[in-house]
């Protein structure tokens, strides 16, 4: 079986690629599981620093989830099989979110319906001019993201786009905060990837090196120098 996630690591930096292209990237059984194992597969490994999620192919980061396995399992599980699943779905998007280390979004076409709650979730988000968001749940009945949507663009806007289930393009994602950056596609990795984040990584492995675990003495000197006082006895 061909994996539905693709993982890397680049200078510090881990990349993990939605890879069903054909199906725009959508989110099956396979590929959730796959992502929740490599966020946390990367998040223990002491060489990676960051990590960024994208999607294979040109049309889409990811159209959310695989409306065909849903219907085959609405037809194969009961409904506390279907709970069960879900249940677990649910607990790898949040462990993605609470990821100790800063996860970034390279955002390289549609981020629809559980594919932008993802996003939304993500600390932050690159985007190219083929970017767009979609959060489909009003269209069924339903309201999600309201855990992660309004961080980035405040409850009203939030509100807007959670119950009209509209699209949002590029310019105005960026407008309102869902995209930190806009950069053309044919730049999306290299400025997502670019040297910014090396040294950004080199820094703080520095620091996590010369100062974990460090006593206040050695750990703030410049500080001690400039603003310090006698220790009390």
């Amino acid at each position: 079986m061909d994996p539905c996630v693709l993982v890397e690591k680049v200078d510090g930096v881990g990349i993990l690629t939605l890879n069903r292209p054909d199906q725009l990237n959508a989110m099956n059984h396979q590929l959730s599981t796959e992502l929740h194992d490599g966020v946390v597969r990367l998040t223990a490994d002491d060489e990676v620093g960051c990590i960024v999620i994208t999607g294979a192919g040109t049309r889409a980061f990811s159209a959310g989830g695989d409306i065909h396995e849903q219907r085959e399992d609405d037809r194969r599980y009961a409904q506390a099989e279907l709970d069960t699943r879900n249940a677990v779905r649910s607990r790898g998007s949040y462990e993605i979110s609470a990821s100790p280390k800063p996860t970034i979004g390279m955002i390289n076409g549609l981020a629809y319906g559980g594919a932008a709650v993802l996003a939304s979730s993500l600390d932050m988000r690159v985007g190219c001019e083929h970017a767009s968001f979609r959060f489909l749940a009003a269209a069924y009945g339903r309201i999600n993201s309201t855990w992660t949507l309004p961080n980035q663009v405040g409850w009203p806007v939030a509100k807007e786009l959670l119950f009209s289930a509209r699209v949002v393009e590029a310019e105005e994602a960026q407008r309102i905060g869902l995209l930190n950056h806009l950069v053309p596609c044919a730049e999306l990795r290299s400025k997502t990837m670019g040297r910014t984040l090396e040294e950004q990584w080199t820094n703080e492995r520095n620091y996590t090196t010369k100062v974990r675990g460090a006593k206040a003495e050695a750990a703030f000197p410049e500080f001690i120098a400039r603003r310090g006082r006698p220790p009390s006895s």
